[in-house]
């Protein structure tokens, strides 16, 4: 029987990308998003590529509608193989004391809440199964805070101490736990980061040639695949020319 495959986020960058690496891979698929368009259209490509998709479009900072989705699961899908945490957003690079308050509920309940609220439901059926693979998608913003982060860098700092704990709680159980924390990556991310400013979002690649969201889907789908008793517990993945969250040599020409 083919592995399963929960991914949040997937209808764009990096959970689109992981969507796409893991149906290549073999696995079938549960795919989250917001966007019912764009996730029906992903779900219609993959399956004439003959993965079988389940499509389930919800918002992950809404705990109910999330408990009510995954209710909806039954069978071989009620307990997914891997969990992929990827749903995330930053918005905003103003000072603390400059910065908006709604911008920070969305950034809190989408990175801290959105993902707790994902691995309490899935989770416990990997434990009662004896079997599972939880990713969780950080980044390097978690590992020090960097001009006009703040909030963001603390919510990524959540997810490695939240995904850290959970690796404790299920260390006497095969269930493994890791924690992939990308560097600059060109996605939709810094668009939604600065509203919709295109012009202000290229600037972050300029001068540098980012990583891609495939480039973190074959990170992720390369700790599912190690064997079973091998943990891949953290991996920070960067450009070439990123040395941390706030240094970046940007090329002139």
């Amino acid at each position: 029987m083919k592995k399963t495959a929960l991914i949040t986020g997937a209808t764009s960058g990096i959970g689109e990308a992981c969507a796409r690496k893991f149906a290549a891979g073999g696995y079938d698929l549960i795919l989250t998003g917001r966007n019912s368009r764009r996730l029906a259209a992903l779900k219609t490509e993959l399956e004439h590529g003959g993965t079988e998709v389940v499509g389930l479009c919800f918002d992950v900072r809404d705990a109910k509608a999330a408990q009510e989705a995954i209710a909806t699961l039954t069978g071989r899908w009620a307990t997914p193989d891997v969990l992929i945490n990827n749903a995330g957003l930053a918005l905003g690079l103003e000072k603390e004391y400059e910065g908006s308050m709604d911008d920070w509920n969305t950034m809190i309940d989408t990175n801290i809440k959105g993902l707790l609220t994902m691995t309490r439901l899935v989770v416990p059926g990997m434990v009662e199964r004896g079997a599972g693979h939880v990713i969780n998608i950080g980044s390097v913003a978690g590992d020090a805070a960097y001009a006009g982060g703040n909030v963001y860098c603390a919510t990524k700092a959540a997810v490695k101490t939240i995904t850290d704990g959970l690796r404790i709680d299920v260390a006497e159980t095969p269930i493994r736990v890791t924690n992939v924390k990308p560097g600059l990556v060109e996605t939709n991310f810094s668009r939604v980061r600065f509203h919709g400013d295109n012009e202000r979002a290229d600037k972050v690649y300029q001068g540098i040639q980012p990583l891609s969201g495939d480039d973190i889907a074959d990170v992720a789908f390369y700790a599912a695949s190690a064997p079973p008793h091998v943990q891949i517990a953290e991996v920070l993945v960067l450009a070439t020319h990123q040395a941390s969250g706030s240094v970046v040599y940007r090329s002139q020409h």
